[in-house]
C-alpha cells in the first residue's frame, strides 16, 4: 500500500518550477522534493493547503492511494 504524491504532474500542467513553487508555498526546495519523491513521513494540512492554493488545485490532485505494494 502506498500512497503517491504527483506533485510534478501537477507542476507541469500549471508550468511552473519546483523553484517557484518553494517560494510560493514557503517551503524549501529540499521539503518539496521530499514530498515529490515519495520519501515524506508526514505533511502538515496548513503545506498541503498552501500547495493546493498555489497549484489550483484540490488535493486528491495531488495525492493519490494505491492499493499495490509498490
Amino acid at each position: 500500500m502506498a500512497i503517491i504524491v504527483n506533485i510534478d504532474v501537477m507542476l507541469a500542467k500549471r508550468k511552473m518550477s519546483v523553484t517557484e513553487l518553494s517560494e510560493r508555498v514557503g517551503i524549501t526546495m529540499a521539503n518539496i522534493s521530499v514530498l515529490k519523491n515519495g520519501k515524506a513521513k508526514a505533511v502538515r494540512f496548513s503545506t498541503l493547503e498552501k500547495i493546493c492554493e498555489v497549484l489550483d488545485c484540490q488535493p486528491g490532485d495531488i495525492l493519490e492511494y494505491s492499493g499495490d505494494d509498490e
